[in-house]
């Protein structure tokens, strides 16, 4: 069995054959090709400490991913989630590998929105604001720059040091939270906020926002005005269970990504968009599918015991 720290993930996964694979992954999962319960979240100490068990099976891959979510580490060396995942083949149950998982769920999540967003925002999108300035900030600015040219990169955070250190880093503009969000064209909200502080009334139209924090059922990242527009899941069933966004505004829910990357469903660039991410098992899998089909063919099963 082969077994990958984070360093040899990081070493095999690139965003060029990731984004594509949640696609793929996405499409299969809203067609019914995948067989995945809701994530079980064990509670251990509400608002600090929670540990989530995530298994799928897809036509070509089964696996399952253990993590930690602590965001009680926000602003601490510690990241807010650790993760393991443990792959096995399909057709005879034999494990094949388990690898480091955080790296994995970062750039998964940020690769899902990339994907969306490729559908949904005008490809001449140019302003973007990234509402939080942590590890999901800068996977998005680096996943979204795989298909648009950003002149302006803005940021903000709840901690101003930490958005001028993310801006120093990064090329990007430190800027208050309105006048991040104003004009922007894409829009992506990566915090734990337990309260709505994106406003609708600050979106253009036609502006996209991924927003991929707060993951829990009583959590929101945004208002009711910003819900109020066409919106986008990875999963319906997660997001009714999981997304405080979705719950507590009873938004209607428009379309699964999936359905858009299959084709059964389409949404006007002119429109104003929200893609809520909750993030699910298959993606996982699949990604965990690509790193080891990389490992393999570059020879690190030599590192297998």
């Amino acid at each position: 069995m082969l077994t990958l720290t984070e360093a040899e993930v990081a070493k095999l996964l690139t965003w060029e054959r990731l984004i594509p694979a949640m696609e793929e992954a996405l499409a299969a999962f809203s067609s019914g090709r995948v067989i995945q319960p809701l994530r079980n979240t064990m509670t251990i100490e509400e608002g600090k400490r929670y540990l989530g068990v995530m298994p799928a099976a897809t036509e070509s891959e089964m696996g399952a991913k253990l993590v930690s979510f602590y965001p009680g580490n926000a602003g601490t060396s510690d990241p807010t989630h650790f993760a393991v995942i443990v792959l096995f083949e399909i057709d005879h149950g034999r494990p094949l590998a388990v690898m480091e998982g955080r790296l994995i769920t970062e750039m998964r999540t940020a690769a899902v929105s990339a994907a969306v967003t490729k559908l949904l925002a005008p490809p001449d999108s140019c302003k973007l604001a990234l509402l939080g300035s942590g590890v999901q900030a800068k996977a998005h600015l680096e996943a979204l720059r795989q298909t648009f040219a950003f002149d302006d990169v803005r940021v903000w955070s709840r901690t101003p040091a930490h958005a001028r250190r993310f801006a120093e880093a990064h090329g990007a503009k430190a800027m208050d939270l309105e006048d991040a969000v104003r004009d922007a064209d894409i829009v992506v909200t990566a915090t734990n906020s337990l309260e709505p502080f994106l406003r609708g009334r600050w979106l253009k139209p036609g502006a996209h926002v991924n927003a991929v924090g707060s993951p829990r059922p009583t959590w929101r990242e945004l208002d009711d005005d910003a819900m109020n527009n066409i919106l986008i899941v990875d999963s319906r069933e997660a997001a009714l269970k999981e997304s405080g966004d979705v719950i507590l505004s009873n938004a209607p829910i428009f379309a699964e990504a999936g359905e858009l990357f299959a084709g059964k469903k389409s949404a006007p660039r002119s429109a104003t968009t929200i893609f809520k991410s909750v993030g699910i098992a298959t993606e996982d899998i699949v990604t965990a599918r690509l790193v080891y089909k990389e490992a393999i063919a570059l020879g690190q099963d030599s590192k297998s015991s």
